[in-house]
């Protein structure tokens, strides 16, 4: 067999990595379609999916579910942000070129949830009504958005921080990260797969690590009485109506969930609205 020279072994190394891109970018698309099917049903009010004139923030967007989104669904708006968009190769062919597709206005944005100023920035420039979505989609990135201090040696006795952080895990402030995603939109959906024995590989510093049962049970605990929790994934049920043992009894038998919160209000006011419109039907 002839042994390529120089050039011929960097064009073939160049391809390879082309090809192991192309390979990643389809998984990309693929997992994103398959988890859309369990997340749909998220946006859904009184049993029904109505998003046409509806505007959505998608927050560490994967820049695929928003073009999928659109065709299906036809809100009026979706806007994706998120830190390093330059790991999508499609981002900006999908964003200009969606244009032709849908008449959903699609827009990419370098923004972290936490940067007020240039969220602000956007939501002038995208005039979005009340500087509120109607729906926030979160992801798989719930567990990037650890704000906290390291908790890494509750998971190992032996951990000790480097200055690199590598190997650390922030803690998850669920009181502050709900705040947040509530100001921005009136329905928070969730989707969050979890396997803490797993390493997680889009770790930064220490701002990743998937979600063990313990701190899901915190951020439970903290949203119940508060907020209204509705499950979609593994099984459709209010956190108000199930005991919270039981709860903690099925996130040790799944890797993953869907769930969307939503202020007391808002579920007060559908409350009403529903009571009216029943008073109207009995006349």
């Amino acid at each position: 067999m002839p042994i390529p020279d120089k050039d011929g072994a960097q064009g073939y190394c160049k391809l390879e990595k082309e090809l192991e891109n192309l390979k990643d970018d389809l998984l990309t698309w693929t997992d994103s379609l398959e988890e859309l099917s369990e997340i749909e049903s998220a946006f859904a009010t009184d049993g029904k999916i109505k998003l046409q004139g509806k505007t959505i923030l998608d927050v560490g967007t994967d820049c695929v579910k928003p073009l999928y989104i659109a065709l299906k669904f036809k809100p009026d708006k979706i806007i994706g942000i998120g830190e390093d968009l330059s790991i999508y190769s499609f981002a900006s062919d999908l964003e200009q070129k969606s244009k032709l597709l849908t008449e959903t206005k699609i827009r990419f944005y370098y923004c972290n949830l936490f940067d007020r100023v240039t969220l602000d920035r956007i939501l002038n420039k995208e005039r979005i009504d009340g500087r509120r979505f109607d729906f926030v989609l979160v992801s798989k990135t719930l567990h990037h958005l650890r704000t906290g201090k390291c908790v890494a040696n509750r998971r190992d006795e032996k951990h000790k921080c480097r200055e690199d952080e590598e190997c650390c895990i922030y803690g998850f402030k669920e009181q502050e990260i709900f705040k947040r995603l509530l100001e921005l939109g009136t329905r928070v959906i969730i989707y969050e797969w979890f396997d803490p024995t797993r390493k997680d590989p889009d770790k930064i510093r220490g701002r990743g690590g998937y979600f063990t049962t313990e701190e899901w049970m915190k951020m439970f605990k903290y949203l119940s009485g508060k907020h209204r929790v509705k499950f979609i994934q593994p099984k459709r049920f209010d956190l108000d109506k199930e005991p919270l043992d039981r709860v903690e009894s099925m996130l040790r038998q799944v890797d993953n969930i869907c769930f969307y919160v939503e202020e007391q209000r808002v579920r007060n006011a559908e409350k009403i609205n529903r009571k009216g419109v029943n008073e109207v039907e009995r006349r």
